[in-house]
Formats: structure tokens, C-alpha cells, sequence
């Protein structure tokens, strides 16, 4: 990787730390700069304004990191119950990229950022729907496979499911507490054991 390919990675990485912890709006370029130590003139020669640099988070450090923890592990999966169960489980109390006082980074930005700019909405409506189809296909797996009864509605199941685990990380967020995921996890075994 060259200098100016560390120097950008490093300024997005603490520019997601940043607003992962304060919100998007909160987070100045200034707070980047002083928390990266480059010039303004370097922040500005890998970005033309802080939206660009907001986009490049979602695409380049967000994005990646919910296929890894959520979207890879249900790819090519037969047996959709055990697979989803075990991948917000992992991603709930495993994944480092995560942490409880701060929610998820990616519903933490739909909410603040989707009303107010079409290219946010965009970029993290993109990337929850790659969410709801590897939740939609895993279940279409499964049903071919004989572990879902017929009959179920694999999109009513993947929104159900994904909108199920921003609430509860929502709850986590607001207590700043994992003990509410122990109790979601309990239900969302059995919602899961129902389609079987």
C-alpha cells in the first residue's frame, strides 16, 4: 500500500471512529484532522468535501465489515435457522467493529443521515438490501433444502429479522448493556425453530 493509500485509509478509519461514536453531523473535518494529525490540504487531496469522505466511509469501511459479519456467513447456507441465529449471535457479542454503546454503525447513519441526503440514502440503502437478500436467499437455501417449511414468505422474514436486530441494538445502545441481546437471542431461537 502506498503513503497516500495509508494516509486515506487513516483518515476514513478514525473518520468512522468518530462518527460511529458522535454522529455524522457532529463529527467536523476539523475533529478528523486533529484526530488523523494531517493538513487540511491532505485531508482535501483524498477528498473534495466531508459528503465524500461520509460516502467513502459507508462503501469502503462499513460496508465491507457487515459483509464479512452478516452477509458471508449466510452464503450458500442450507440451514438457515441454525446459520442466522449463530451470525447475530457472533455479531452481537464477537465482532470488535461492533460495540454496545454505540449501536450499529450502519442503522445509526439511516436514521440520522437518510432524510437529509439522497446520497447517503443511496449508499446505505445498498447495503441493506444486500442484508435482506442474503437473508432472503438463505431461506430460499433452506426451503430447497427441506430445513424451512413451505410456504414461508422469505421476504416478510428477512425484514422482520434484520429490523429485529437494529432494534435490539438500538435497546443495547440506549441501556449500554449486552444483557438485552441475551434475551432477543432467546426469542429470535425460537422464531427461527418456527420455521423449521
Amino acid at each position: 500500500m502506498t503513503k497516500s493509500n495509508q494516509t486515506r485509509s487513516g483518515i476514513l478509519q478514525k473518520a468512522f471512529d468518530l462518527i460511529y461514536v458522535k454522529g455524522y453531523q457532529a463529527t467536523s473535518i476539523d475533529d478528523i484532522i486533529a484526530t488523523t494529525k494531517v493538513t487540511k490540504g491532505a485531508f482535501y487531496y483524498h477528498f473534495s468535501s466531508k459528503d465524500q469522505m461520509g460516502l467513502a466511509v459507508i462503501n469502503e469501511i462499513i460496508a465491507p465489515e457487515i459483509h464479512q459479519g452478516f452477509i458471508q456467513p449466510l452464503k450458500g447456507s442450507e440451514k438457515p435457522a441454525k446459520d442466522i441465529y449463530k451470525m447475530i449471535r457472533h455479531i452481537l457479542f464477537d465482532m470488535p467493529f461492533f460495540k454496545v454503546q454505540n449501536g450499529c454503525p450502519l442503522a445509526n447513519l439511516i436514521q440520522e443521515m437518510s432524510p437529509l441526503n439522497p446520497d447517503f440514502s443511496l449508499a446505505l440503502n445498498n447495503v441493506s438490501n444486500r442484508c435482506l437478500e442474503a437473508l432472503r436467499d438463505s431461506f430460499k437455501h433452506g426451503r430447497k433444502a427441506g430445513k424451512i417449511r413451505a410456504g414461508t414468505n422469505e421476504e416478510e422474514v428477512a425484514y422482520f429479522i434484520l429490523s429485529g436486530y437494529w432494534g435490539i441494538r438500538n435497546i443495547g445502545k440506549a441501556q449500554n448493556n449486552e444483557n438485552c441481546y441475551k434475551i432477543y437471542l432467546e426469542e429470535l431461537k425460537r422464531y427461527l425453530k418456527s420455521l423449521q
